[in-house]
């Protein structure tokens, strides 16, 4: 049955290679105008099943929507309304960014006469003009990046597809390409993601899929994937031994002499801290330095994904 408040819906999507199955019965759904992060290590399925809803590749099974229009049948009409960036800038190094931009509003047959002011328009607002008129072949990793994005956007797509866009990029090229998501997001483009960077996908995604040996381990928002992984501890360091194991005997938790410091389970809930502090207020026990820690995207990754951690996690 069609969704029309989605802008991709999948249910029980299946893909096999031969006797490999790459995708085993998969479920998603991505509201308009959302960032979606699909994370997964090598192999596990993210560039498959971003091929399957781009409509480069066909599926075995199983229902898949794109931008309210039925897989396999409206594939064209699909093509109309999506736009793919793969993990290298599909750019022509010759051309110039701005021939660059330009004969990719011919390929989507823009009509003519908004060419230049559609090519002026994505020069301008991905900070391309001081070197539009370079040829591609010089520009930056990153530079290179925002082009390969503003060539996809000539025809306003609904849904943006980014197979892991900021690969090889240095850490600024990487933030300037995080501002730019989040500005298409905020513009009511929907944006799927693929990443093998965990920060990216916490800082810019509203919801997030852990994909592992072709099936959905976890799907949730950040916050709600990192409640799945126990971890989370207030780390308080004193000054003296004898102060450590006060704490200790006062809070529990896992001791560090080495360092004066002692580990107290927590899930960083604001009373709960609290309380914790304020019982060594009350005894006076002397902290030198506290601080909270989370689990991490990174956490809820290496506990949930692979044989051996899935089962040990499910026991």
């Amino acid at each position: 049955m069609s969704d029309r408040f989605a802008a991709l819906h999948v249910q029980a999507l299946r893909k096999t290679f031969g006797s490999t199955t790459v995708l085993d019965g998969i479920d998603l759904r991505v509201a308009p105008g959302s960032v979606f992060a699909l994370l997964g290590a090598n192999g596990a399925g993210k560039s498959t099943t971003v091929r399957i809803l781009t409509t480069l590749l066909p599926f075995d099974s199983g229902t898949v929507e794109v931008a309210g229009l039925a897989l396999p049948a409206h594939a064209r009409s699909v093509r109309q309304r999506i736009a793919l960036t793969g993990q290298y800038a599909a750019i022509d190094d010759v051309l110039t960014a701005r021939e660059n931009v330009r004969l990719a509003a011919q390929l989507a047959h823009l009509p003519s006469s908004t060419i230049n002011g559609r090519v002026r328009e994505l020069i301008e607002r991905f900070d391309l003009g001081h070197v539009a008129d370079r040829r591609a072949g010089t520009l930056s990793g990153g530079t290179a990046r925002r082009l390969d994005i503003a060539m996809s956007l000539v025809a306003s797509p609904q849904v943006l597809f980014l197979d892991e866009p900021t690969t090889g990029l240095d850490p600024r090229s990487r933030l300037i390409m995080w501002e730019v998501i989040r500005e298409l997001a905020a513009e009511g483009v929907t944006v799927f993601l693929t990443t093998q960077y965990l920060e990216e996908a916490d800082r810019l995604a509203d919801r997030v899929a852990v994909l592992d040996s072709g099936r959905i381990v976890a799907e949730g928002t950040p916050d709600e994937l990192k409640a799945l992984v126990p971890g989370g501890h207030l780390e308080l360091r004193f000054t003296t031994e004898p102060d450590l194991d006060h704490a200790a005997a006062l809070l529990g938790g896992e001791t560090d002499p080495s360092t004066l410091t002692l580990e107290v389970p927590t899930d960083g809930d604001l009373p709960h801290v609290a309380a914790l502090l304020t019982r060594l207020a009350d005894d006076a026990v002397p902290v030198e330095k506290f601080g909270l820690h989370s689990p991490t995207l990174d956490d809820v990754f290496l506990t949930l994904t692979g044989t051996a951690n899935r089962k040990k996690f499910s026991q």
